[in-house]
């Protein structure tokens, strides 16, 4: 079967996730085309995503011109289709994100990209992030293209339901993927319940570079690591001023931030203000490799984020056997169990982040290595990617089939009641 996926900017230093799902359908015999609305605007580090990068197709590469011409193209050659094309990208204007005109660029970049798809000769379309990319591959079907469906990520679509139109969306899909039981409830919320059927849970994973092989034991280190982008969102504000705390309060800590992004100027105004350039240090962004080499020299990962899907970072963290920080959010608690396989603080009290720190910092090693081991025990038994991506090829079969893929409570029940016992 041949599928094609479509992401706003792919691909991302943060998104190896989606790169880990396309090799893993790779690997079970699907055909997978990469299609991405534009480049990402930053250099990319890791030898997967620069790969990843020569695999995609850009829409928004034809220009202006070529926009034209697709969308004149579409006009003449299936008028009625385009006219119903028209008026949804008129409709998801209407009070939605960014407005008609936004909307109507949109309905540009699905003719390009429908064109494509025809030729290629894609059966089904799915998106990652129900932000733009799903509204262009609405529209694509609308036109007259592949069934699509979508990948939910939070909490951008949670933050925004209405602008976004979530609930449009879900009812023209062919299915749904919430990354979490907490992003599938979110889901249930904006959408008419003859449509819960269509939701399914597939979890982001790791591959076997995290999954396979004994990770070395904690060393005696008073290292913390933070990774992921340095944006609101992710409270590495907070962190800093927390780790302040801990210098105050005279304890031994170093504090690596892994990642870079849109706040890295404020981030390195505050560690200056704190005096804190010798205990906090930033890297940038890093390959997979490195971010694997950051978790393992750790004590602990720690991500006090205020909003979140289910950070694969935490995945990482856990499968090699590191504890982890982290707050009270979304889908984090399915997965982050307070001294079990790690440590949760309310979001944004810098307070109780400074405590817990703190109290990893001085706990006995063998309580970390026996929270450290049931976090890599739950990692490989609900987020292996290989296994996530089974998963989801059976509800692309599903549809190559003609079969509606409907999974009530009683299996979604008898599903994780099967994968715990395994």
């Amino acid at each position: 079967m041949k599928i094609a996926y479509l992401v706003n900017q792919y691909p991302q230093a943060s998104q190896s996730f989606i790169r880990r799902e396309i090799n893993a359908l790779d690997g079970l015999g699907f055909q997978v085309d990469r299609y991405t609305l534009r480049n990402w605007d930053q250099e990319l580090v890791d030898p997967g995503d620069k790969a990843e990068k020569q695999k995609a197709r850009v829409v928004l590469g034809v220009g202006a011109v070529g926009l034209l011409l697709a969308i004149l193209a579409t006009f003449f050659t299936r008028p009625g289709k385009f006219v119903r094309g028209f008026r949804l990208a008129w409709k998801m204007g209407k009070r939605g994100e960014r407005g008609r005109l936004y909307q109507l660029i949109y309905l540009a970049e699905a003719c390009v990209l429908l064109k494509w798809l025809r030729e290629s000769g894609a059966q089904h379309l799915h998106a990652h992030f129900g932000t733009n990319s799903t509204t262009v591959a609405m529209l694509v079907g609308e036109l007259g293209g592949p069934p699509y469906s979508f990948t939910c990520h939070g909490p951008e679509e949670f933050d925004r339901p209405l602008v976004l139109k979530l609930s449009e969306k879900i009812a023209r899909a062919r299915f749904v993927i919430a990354v979490s039981e907490y992003g599938r409830s979110q889901l249930f919320r904006w959408c008419e319940h003859s449509h819960w059927h269509k939701i399914h849970v597939v979890h982001c994973g790791v591959d076997a570079s995290f999954l396979q092989g004994e990770a070395p034991e904690l060393s005696d280190t008073n290292r913390l690591v933070c990774v992921g982008r340095l944006c609101e969102q992710k409270g590495q504000l907070l962190l800093v001023q927390a780790a302040a705390i801990l210098k105050r309060e005279n304890t031994p800590f170093e504090l690596i931030l892994a990642g870079d992004g849109p706040m890295r100027k404020e981030v390195e105004a505050l560690i200056a203000q704190n005096d804190l350039s010798d205990r906090v240090k930033i890297t940038g962004w890093i390959t997979n490799q490195q971010v694997r080499e950051n978790l393992l020299s750790a004590r602990a990962m720690i991500l006090p984020s205020f909003a979140e899907g289910l950070p694969v970072v935490i995945m990482e963290s856990l499968a090699l056997k590191r504890p982890v920080i982290s707050t009270f959010v979304a889908g984090i608690p399915e997965l982050v169990e307070p001294a079990i396989t790690g440590y949760l603080v309310p979001a944004g009290s810098v307070r109780e982040l400074a405590r817990v720190m703190t109290q990893v910092l001085r706990e006995d090693h063998a309580k970390l290595r026996q929270i450290g081991a049931e976090g890599a025990r739950r990692v490989a038994l609900r987020h292996d990617a290989c296994q996530e991506a089974k998963t989801l090829s059976r509800l692309f079969r599903a549809i190559e089939n003609g079969v509606p893929h409907r999974l009530d409570t009683e299996t979604v029940v008898d599903e994780w009641i099967a994968g715990e016992s395994r």
